[in-house]
């Protein structure tokens, strides 16, 4: 027969399991706007670096020889533009510019999926602390300090604990990395920021993998 506390953690496991399902659902949209994040972060940075490419070399004598041959007016106009149609230098700013506002759009984004997991997070602790408060209400006899969570409720909730929290700590170096873009970043900040978003050096991919092996396959 059933008893109480049995009872209890079968219902609060079953709580905890819906939880983790819709956290990890959350987590899921997050992972896509990161990757989404990472080709912006990289059109961005292809962007700058055409705009900031070093000009042909006419003191090259091949160079020289060439714009010797080809003296028309469009070639005056091409090296007066530094070696650059003005049509590419346009369509590379239209890139840098439609590129920043997407990352900032994907940030605003992340940054409500990171609320979502705080409310997770809360929810979670609240379902535990409501059913061990019941419990002790109705087995008064129970021991105080007596814990009715089961292993499985524990691996979830622990899981739920470490997920939020890399989550947070990547999306905030991805924040910091948006609001610092600009024309004066460096080829080189650039490189750093492309690579450790695609690194992602917050993220356990280890921990990931458990974590999904915990959604309820028919979730």
């Amino acid at each position: 027969m059933e008893t109480e506390e049995t009872g209890f953690n079968s219902e609060l496991k079953g709580k905890v399991v819906q939880i983790f399902t819709h956290f990890m659902a959350r987590v899921a949209k997050f992972e896509e706007l990161v990757a989404v994040g990472n080709r912006f972060l990289d059109s961005f940075h292809q962007g700058l670096d055409f705009i900031r490419r070093t000009s042909v070399d006419d003191t090259s004598e091949i160079i020289k020889s060439v714009i010797k041959s080809n003296n028309t007016d469009r070639m005056q106009s091409y090296i007066k533009a530094g070696y650059t149609h003005s049509s590419n230098m346009a369509e590379n700013f239209n890139k840098l510019h439609k590129s920043h506002i997407q990352l900032l759009e994907i940030a605003t984004k992340a940054k409500k999926i990171i609320k979502e997991f705080e409310r997770h997070v809360e929810d979670l602790n609240l379902a535990i602390e409501s059913a061990n408060k019941t419990l002790q209400d109705l087995t008064p006899d129970l021991d105080p300090v007596a814990d009715i969570c089961s292993k499985e409720v524990i691996d979830y909730a622990t899981m739920v604990a470490l997920v939020y929290s890399m989550m947070k700590k990547d999306y905030m170096m991805q924040e910091k990395i948006v609001y610092a873009l600009s024309l004066k970043t460096s080829s080189g900040e650039l490189e750093t920021y492309c690579l450790m978003w695609s690194l992602r050096p917050f993220v356990n991919d280890e921990i990931m993998h458990q974590a999904w092996r915990l959604v309820p396959l028919d979730s």
